[in-house]
């Protein structure tokens, strides 16, 4: 999973050696963070936040199939 989130946020960002993503396993609940040069965070975030809720129900749609849950954050 980790590979398609990192995929999914290179394609947005123009410094694609900057995308920096942690795992961590919290119990039953895997939280991505990610990291990214600060002047692609807005790509990633987007207006009001709509890239990145999309991110979050794409990452949870794909964590449904294998009965896991996922948190993905943001990090400056």
């Amino acid at each position: 999973m980790k590979e398609i989130l990192e995929t999914l946020i290179k394609s947005l960002v123009e410094n694609k050696e900057d995308v920096k993503i942690t795992e961590k396993e919290e119990g039953n609940t895997t939280v991505f963070e990610v990291s990214v040069n600060s002047s692609d965070m807005g790509k990633v975030i987007g207006r009001q936040g709509k890239v990145a809720k999309s991110i979050r129900t794409v990452m949870k749609s794909i964590a449904g199939k294998e009965h896991k849950k996922i948190v993905v954050e943001f990090i400056d």
